[in-house]
């Protein structure tokens, strides 16, 4: 698959290859795709504030939310085709030729490079969507009040795509051999998973408090 083509698509043709027997985009692409949504939001509600006389006192603030929210939306928008593109590289891995000893541990040694080099995607999916988790935090009791709903809804997205992110470190961890790795990894995933449900849940509340 073509990464440069990818962002040509119409959304109809994103959801169509999504759902057919093509292997890609697969969860984690679309996780990045659902994360990058949350992002437009906090964009989009930051964009509504700024200018506005009424928020006037935290337009700087808002100003530096929105230039931080679209660089997530960028770096989202990159793990996405990057996520794509690893597959295309563990499959290459996969057909490599395990006829003699030499082959089988050069191909051996290439699966833990792929391997990591997959799970290290996602996970930086799911650490961009926490970042727009952190974002939404900082919007919500601030951000146009006209438009605060959608705060809501890119909070509950990122914390969703931040989880289902995720399920692709999870499927590939177990295969890989460096202990080290794997425990630094786990920790890293509880604690996303723990400060994301606290944020999620503490960004909503505002949320609701201010429609």
């Amino acid at each position: 698959m073509d990464m440069n083509q990818i962002w040509q698509w119409t959304t109809e043709e994103f959801l169509t290859v999504s759902a057919s027997s093509s292997p890609t985009p697969g969860g984690g692409s679309v996780s990045a795709f659902v994360g990058a949504q949350a992002a437009s939001m906090a964009c989009m509600v930051a964009n509504l504030t700024i200018g506005k006389e009424k928020y006037k006192e935290v337009e700087p603030q808002v100003k530096e939310i929105l230039s931080q929210g679209e660089t997530v939306l960028n770096a989202l928008k990159t793990g996405l085709s990057q996520d794509i593109a690893e597959f295309s590289n563990f499959m290459a891995v996969l057909k490599l030729p395990k006829g003699t000893d030499e082959e089988k541990a050069v191909r051996a040694t290439k699966m833990q490079e792929v391997l990591i080099s997959a799970t290290d995607t996602p996970l930086g999916i799911a650490q961009n969507c926490f970042k727009v988790l952190q974002l939404a935090q900082e919007l919500a009791p601030i951000g146009n009040k006209g438009a605060i709903s959608d705060v809501g809804v890119a909070a509950y997205l990122a914390e969703s795509a931040l989880k289902s992110a995720m399920l692709s470190v999870d499927i590939n961890l177990p295969q890989i051999k460096d202990p080290g790795y794997q425990e630094r990894v786990k920790a890293e995933r509880a604690r996303l998973f723990e400060q994301a449900a606290v944020i999620c849940a503490e960004t909503v509340a505002v949320v609701q408090s201010r429609l």
